[in-house]
């Protein structure tokens, strides 16, 4: 069973530091190889992870272009997906082709039709950004989607629902064993936001649920393109997030109380999670997927934020974490202080449970079959003789 899989021509897979899609992808690939599955894998040149053939448009990563000016970007998608294109035009292998890439991935890989193989596509966004191509969808019979999670699918639009499989929780592999992993560290009583710094995510919110409570607070992850603080001497103002960041987040940061460490990767990342009494999630929309917050869940963290989007479905209130009203600062601010009283060990043990890459590959194994079928084509027979 061949399956093409687009990452997206945005980061490397797996991506040097922040990239969410890029690390489900990480996490997925390696599962659906062990189950059979052989993949070819739509990406960068500078992509890393282990696959059976590997396709790109660009050597590096475009990910410092997403958010120029439309006509000054779209030739990056545009290119990439024709490779994605010329390659299935020359090749009768692969069964199915699973698409990471925002709006342009359905609609030039959809509009194959008959003449490519079936598509999922999954929805990793905010489903209001496209309402014109959202609202007015037509899958042919060819193009499926998957949610990434409940709450997602049900706020969709109607002909997004029409042609939907359901949908999967993500994973990390930091979920793996995590019941049973002994923590590296103790908890040194800071509060943490992990995560790209934009308004979404609401650290302007959690600086000030720092400063209210006297708890030391620290933002990891990047700013627009830039990883490191010495960056910012040169930040675009016209990026959204530099511009965010300055208006709304850095006057609050003083160094002391609130610190920005740019981008952390890998046990840096991980010590300052799992030492963390809290990772905040004052979300100013609907999160859809919420990587970070089984990642904090995995590292014995427990998740404090609102309660909207996909939070009640990956939160245990009350037992792996807390959920305050959406706008509710003086509710975030008691939760932050109460954190403490979640149990290490039950997050981990919920994480080992619920958001392991391995759920989450057989659950796209399932969604792989019936797509498959959906568009008329027989089912491969896939080896589990490694599983």
């Amino acid at each position: 069973m061949t399956v093409l899989l687009n990452s997206g021509p945005w980061l490397p897979v797996p991506p040097p530091g922040y990239g969410g899609i890029e690390n489900v992808i990480a996490a997925l690939v390696p599962e659906l190889r062990r189950r059979g599955v052989r993949v070819v894998l739509a990406t960068v040149g500078r992509s890393t992870l282990p696959v059976d053939e590997r396709i790109s448009a660009h050597e590096n990563g475009r990910f410092g272009e997403l958010q120029r000016p439309f006509n000054q970007v779209a030739g990056v998608a545009a290119a990439h997906l024709h490779r994605i294109v010329t390659e299935l035009r020359r090749r009768d292998d692969i069964v199915l082709v699973h698409d990471h890439q925002e709006v342009f991935g359905p609609t030039v890989l959809g509009a194959l039709g008959p003449d490519g193989p079936p598509v999922l596509h999954t929805l990793h966004w905010d489903l209001r950004k496209h309402p014109e191509f959202y609202g007015a969808v037509d899958g042919g019979g060819s193009l499926w989607v998957n949610g990434v999670s409940a709450s997602q699918m049900a706020n969709a639009p109607a002909a997004l629902r029409a042609i939907s499989v359901g949908h999967v929780h993500l994973a990390t592999p930091l979920a793996v064993g995590a019941d049973r992993r002994a923590p590296a560290v103790d908890k040194a009583g800071h509060l943490v936001v992990l995560g790209r710094v934009t308004a979404d995510k609401g650290q302007h919110v959690a600086a000030e649920v720092a400063h209210r409570t006297g708890r030391d607070l620290v933002l990891a992850g990047p700013i627009g393109p830039h990883d490191h603080p010495s960056e910012l001497a040169t930040a675009d103002a016209a990026n959204p997030d530099v511009r965010y960041w300055r208006e709304q987040v850095e006057p609050l940061v003083d160094g002391a109380r609130v610190r920005w460490i740019g981008t952390v990767t890998g046990r840096e990342r991980d010590t300052l999670l799992q030492s963390a009494d809290a990772a905040l999630f004052p979300v100013g929309w609907d999160e859809p997927g919420g990587t970070a917050v089984v990642e904090s869940l995995a590292l014995g963290t427990a998740p404090v934020g609102y309660r909207r989007g996909c939070l009640p479905e990956l939160v245990d209130d009350g037992r792996t974490g807390l959920l305050v009203e959406p706008g509710d600062i003086d509710g975030l601010a008691a939760a932050a202080s109460g954190a403490r009283l979640i149990d290490p060990r039950v997050c981990r043990r919920e994480a080992t449970r619920r958001f392991t890459p391995a759920r989450m590959a057989q659950q796209y194994l399932d969604f792989y079959d019936q797509v498959i079928a959906l568009g008329g084509r027989p089912v491969p027979v896939r080896s589990t003789a490694d599983v």
